[in-house]
């Protein structure tokens, strides 16, 4: 679509769906016009079956379409909780494909992207995923091509991993279609402090809450690399440090200046938090869970976890399930 022609967006929200997603896409939409003294973006809410829908934050939504009645437009986005599903999977994702086979472009926010994968519409396509999900995200779909960067634009898919990201987006699409003046103007009337586009990975919190994995010294920075990518295969302290190059005594020593913990209990944390997005946003046995973050037995995994979270995995799971309306499987997201 060239820019200045005009561009309507459905908003596909589930169940659970996080509400400072759509309102970090629509807001800045909005602004847009208003600013150019256009109408360019025009947007609708849309339900599987065109009934009311309840957010994260518990306000209702009333949606403009059923995904039956999408035809008339140029772009679809997803909102949901990781554990979305449609109420009739094979009909209504048959209808998302055929939308994308008659020009649509797709995209997800936030746990948005897990329903979108569920549909085989993300097959072969590069995605951002929310750090916080990405652990699930990969045990449900080994295949896909998954990024840590802030947004993923491929061709005709277009990935954000939360609110913050979904702004950005917007901003993106108001530089196609209104140019980048507009854009400026609408990131400083939201007091946007960046317009971040692609190539921005999303920053994670380390264990010293003040800090973010950036802001590490580099031999830390490499070594929770090291950490991260080796979660259900375990490698020792003294490999990475013979990887980074330091002794373990050096990495120990700075793991301690800049996290507060050692980097065997860095590195525990790590998969601990691994084992929590299983647990929460997975239908996985403890069994299966233990083994994908290095475990051989679910008694440790249990008494790590406790020890981490404060409560066993078990009671974790259940406890979140009191987040969920059972029929509709809400759940809380990011």
């Amino acid at each position: 679509m060239n820019k200045g022609e005009g561009i309507t967006i459905g908003f596909l929200i589930f169940p659970g769906f996080p509400m400072a997603c759509l309102t970090s896409l629509i807001e800045p939409l909005r602004a847009a016009n208003e600013i150019s003294s256009t109408n360019t973006f025009s947007w609708r809410l849309i339900s599987e079956n065109g009934i009311r829908v309840q957010s994260s934050a518990s306000v209702w939504f009333e949606p403009d379409l059923a995904l039956a009645e999408a035809d008339s437009l140029d772009a679809i986005y997803i909102l949901s909780s990781p554990s979305g599903t449609f109420e009739d999977a094979k009909i209504s994702n048959g209808r998302l494909r055929k939308l994308e086979r008659h020009g649509l472009d797709l995209g997800a926010v936030s746990g948005g992207v897990f329903p979108l994968a569920r549909s085989g519409l993300l097959d072969g396509y590069t995605v951002s995923v929310h750090w916080c999900y990405a652990a699930a995200f990969d045990a449900e779909f080994p295949d896909l091509d998954v990024t840590d960067e802030v947004i993923a634009i491929d061709r005709r898919r277009l990935t954000a991993s939360g609110a913050s990201a979904a702004f950005d987006l917007a901003l993106i699409l108001i530089d196609r279609h209104l140019g980048p003046e507009v854009a400026t103007e609408v990131a400083c009337w939201f007091q946007h402090p960046l317009v971040r586009g692609e190539g921005i990975t999303q920053k994670v919190p380390t264990a010293n809450s003040i800090s973010t994995d950036d802001m590490l010294p580099r031999s830390v920075q490499q070594a929770v690399a090291l950490f991260s990518s080796h979660i259900e295969d375990p490698i020792n302290v003294a490999d990475a440090a013979a990887v980074v190059g330091i002794s373990v005594r050096q990495l120990e020593r700075m793991f301690k200046q800049s996290t507060g913990q050692s980097p065997h209990h860095y590195y525990r944390t790590i998969r601990m938090k691994a084992a929590r997005q299983l647990v929460l946003y997975s239908n996985d046995s403890l069994r299966d869970i233990a083994l994908a973050v290095g475990y051989s037995s679910t008694a440790t995994l249990t008494q790590n976890y406790k020890e981490t979270f404060g409560i066993q995995p078990s009671v974790d799971r259940e406890k979140v399930n009191l987040f969920r309306v059972r029929e509709t499987q809400i759940a809380r997201s990011a």
